[in-house]
């Protein structure tokens, strides 16, 4: 397995991998419903490629995993991301006020099932922590309550810790904190 920082030359697959798993993380009953995944198409993929930090995992030189993480300048045009940011100023995180200055967006991260339990989500946190922590001191993510595997993954694999608790069209979501490189405490 290889743990890389996305090329261009990703972004195609990026997407389609984007699109096919979209709805991963809905239960069924919530895929029928209005509920809609985060999605990225190719314009986003190649500002978050060239501008912010996408890595990937690929086996035999195909992409079996993808995390994301972007500065909040990228994420603000989704509703969703403008209302964490009004929170922000009203968050600590280990006598830091949280900031957009001092964090970035983490997420979403995608392994392919036939890989899962492989240490790859690990991983990709871990390469993706070094590659952010050489600019910002925290990543934020969100976690919709319903997604019980999603939190525990990335509070038990990736040591994330809760620091709010927020609702949004009708959602309940953790929001979650990760320091990024223990220098900069």
């Amino acid at each position: 397995m290889n743990i890389r920082r996305a090329k261009i030359s990703d972004i195609a697959t990026l997407v389609s991998l984007e699109q096919n798993h979209l709805q991963d993380e809905l239960n069924a009953e919530q895929r029928n419903s209005s509920l809609q995944g985060q999605s990225f198409n190719q314009a986003d993929f190649s500002a978050l490629v060239n501008q912010h930090w996408v890595v990937v995992a690929e086996i035999d030189g195909a992409i079996i995993g993808y995390v994301i993480a972007g500065r909040w300048s990228f994420f603000k045009q989704w509703p969703i991301y403008r209302n964490l940011l009004n929170r922000l100023p009203k968050l600590d995180y280990e006598r830091a006020k949280l900031s957009e200055k001092n964090s970035c967006q983490y997420g979403p991260i995608w392994i392919d099932s036939a890989h899962r339990g492989q240490g790859i989500f690990e991983a990709l946190v871990t390469f993706l922590k070094k590659q952010v922590g050489n600019e910002l001191p925290y990543m934020l993510t969100f976690i919709a309550e319903d997604n019980g595997g999603s939190f525990a993954a990335h509070t038990r694999k990736a040591g994330m810790q809760v620091v709010d608790y927020i609702s949004f069209d009708e959602r309940d979501y953790y929001l979650l904190v990760l320091p990024t490189n223990d220098s900069f405490f």
